[in-house]
């Protein structure tokens, strides 16, 4: 009779806890995003626990939801809410999920530094990517205590930029961003790289200067090492003309100063441009990079082609490549048909 009696319990019993443990893995284990491929959310210092679950229900499932808002009443959450970035693949569970927000477990962002033209792009783009926004970002790139600090001035902060991608993460403190990017530079800045540097006479951010030039010479790779060994022959020219050293002469310096880098012809006139960046004017380098460089760039410069031109306009044939001339009167020549071609496209 007992064994009948436990039998009759155990059965439903059984069922019971199955069922049980059916709902706890549906609720807390099973897959909480609704997506067919990986999201993320995002947290930030402003979120309080409403904003979360707002942010959470774009992607959420309603039994997801449910369970996580459980969790959260249980433990807390919302007043310990960590900013970051999290990610919910498509086999996440309410329960990986809301451990990973409260422990602050997220996911790297993979950051990579653009090459651009100006500090205030930079910072625009940066905020894109980080928890940073770009009003911080432009005030630290131009905050001469700061970039003392840094070793660099408000001309010379680009060259702190190598654009690489890193992991970093989204919510990124100011001070660590910075940090991270000085090391970054460390390691790119290796034996070789400085080695070659000190044989050109250059310090790393004269030679990321060079590049930032050659960069807005051509996008021709290729062609890059030849338009930086122009540049390094005009640095180091002298004769009765040019005691001082011959000018770079370069028209992306000119747009730089003006701040208009859509000009498809540079004229006499903005030559007389008053500005250190004016490399018609001033002899050597400008005071800073006229962009962040590409690595492509950088190792043109410090792999530079040895020859003896010291003047290089632009193919007539619009090909993003140069004539190169040893002379000015073989310039005059290569510059009156590039000049010509312009005219006839209509190109002012």
């Amino acid at each position: 009779m007992k064994k009948n009696q436990k039998k009759k319990y155990l059965i439903p019993a059984t069922v019971c806890l199955f069922i049980i443990a059916g709902l706890v893995y549906y609720y807390f284990f099973s897959a909480i995003s609704t997506k067919p491929d990986t999201q993320y959310i995002y947290v930030d210092a402003d979120d309080n626990i409403d904003s979360v679950y707002n942010h959470l229900e774009s992607v959420a499932s309603a039994h997801g939801m449910r369970a996580f808002r459980i969790l959260s009443r249980h433990s807390q959450y919302e007043d310990h809410i960590r900013t970051g970035r999290y990610e919910v693949s498509t086999s996440t569970g309410a329960f990986q999920l809301f451990r990973h927000m409260k422990n602050g477990m997220q996911k790297p962002v993979n950051l990579t530094i653009p090459s651009v033209r100006t500090m205030d792009k930079l910072a625009a783009e940066l905020s894109k990517r980080l928890m940073l926004d770009s009003t911080t970002l432009y005030k630290a790139f131009t905050d001469d205590t700061l970039l003392q600090r840094l070793g660099y001035t408000k001309e010379t902060i680009p060259a702190l930029f190598i654009p690489n991608t890193y992991d970093i993460y989204w919510n990124i403190s100011l001070e660590k961003f910075l940090e991270r990017m000085q090391n970054e530079n460390r390691k790119f800045w290796d034996d070789g790289r400085t080695a070659k540097a000190k044989q050109l006479k250059l310090s790393p951010v004269e030679v990321i200067t060079l590049a930032s030039i050659v960069d807005e010479e051509t996008t021709n790779d290729s062609e890059k090492p030849k338009v930086a060994g122009m540049y390094y022959n005009r640095l180091n020219f002298r004769d009765q003309e040019y005691p001082q050293g011959m000018p770079l002469q370069a028209d992306p310096t000119i747009k730089f100063a003006l701040g208009d880098f859509e000009l498809r012809r540079i004229y006499h006139n903005m030559l007389t441009i008053n500005s250190p960046y004016n490399t018609y004017k001033n002899t050597g380098l400008p005071p800073g990079p006229i962009r962040i460089p590409t690595v492509a760039g950088i190792d043109a410069v410090l792999n530079l082609e040895h020859h003896n031109y010291l003047y290089m306009c632009a193919k007539e044939d619009f090909s993003g490549t140069h004539n190169f001339a040893r002379t000015y009167q073989e310039h005059l020549q290569n510059a009156a048909r590039y000049s010509k071609a312009l005219n006839n496209r209509g190109i002012k």
